[in-house]
């Protein structure tokens, strides 16, 4: 069977919305898939709403202009209010418990919180927030293996950060194990 997922991530800009969505589709890269990866974020970026598309295939993409997702990862009100309708039909959306105060609505979706802000203080890790989020959304939607995440953090963080790369594991497993399905 042919795999295509396109995906959205949105959040506030300075939760990491960008490099999840970078590091995903590095690690696609690293699995041979094809891959688009198109950023979108306000001028003032953090703190500023931010959002990504990614689209991970295994055939040639057409275009990466997408208005309606797979999967969307919610990080924020704003991004929930402007991405729930656009999720395709029996698609999923993943959202974290401590940036949204009205929960998804929708019931011809599959709907997932995980409270990654939340691990990420237990953790006193907060810049693995999106690692966090990555690996709920890795146990959902198994896109790419934790290893070439993990590959792709090597080749796309600085070396002097290179010694972030276990916690950053610790947060993808993390992730992995506390997100759950809603009802």
């Amino acid at each position: 069977m042919v795999m295509k997922e396109e995906i959205i991530i949105a959040g506030f800009g300075g939760q990491g919305v960008l490099s999840m969505g970078k590091i995903l589709a590095y690690a696609a890269l690293v699995e041979g898939k094809e891959v688009t990866w198109m950023p979108s974020y306000g001028p003032e970026q953090r703190g500023g709403t931010a959002n990504v598309t990614v689209i991970v295939s295994d055939n040639k993409i057409s275009s990466p202009i997408l208005s309606m997702y797979d999967t969307a990862v919610i990080l924020n009100q704003p991004s929930l209010e402007k991405f729930e309708q656009s999720i395709k039909p029996g698609g999923t959306l993943i959202y974290d418990g401590y940036g949204i105060s009205t929960p998804p609505s929708r019931k011809d979706i599959t709907v997932y919180r995980i409270d990654a802000m939340d691990a990420a203080a237990e953790m006193k890790a907060a810049k693995a927030f999106n690692m966090i989020v990555l690996g709920g959304l890795l146990k959902v939607r198994p896109l790419v293996e934790v290893e070439d995440v993990l590959h792709a953090l090597r080749k796309t963080l600085p070396e002097r950060h290179h010694h972030l790369i276990p916690m950053n594991e610790a947060a993808l497993r993390k992730g992995m194990e506390i997100i759950c399905a809603t009802d």
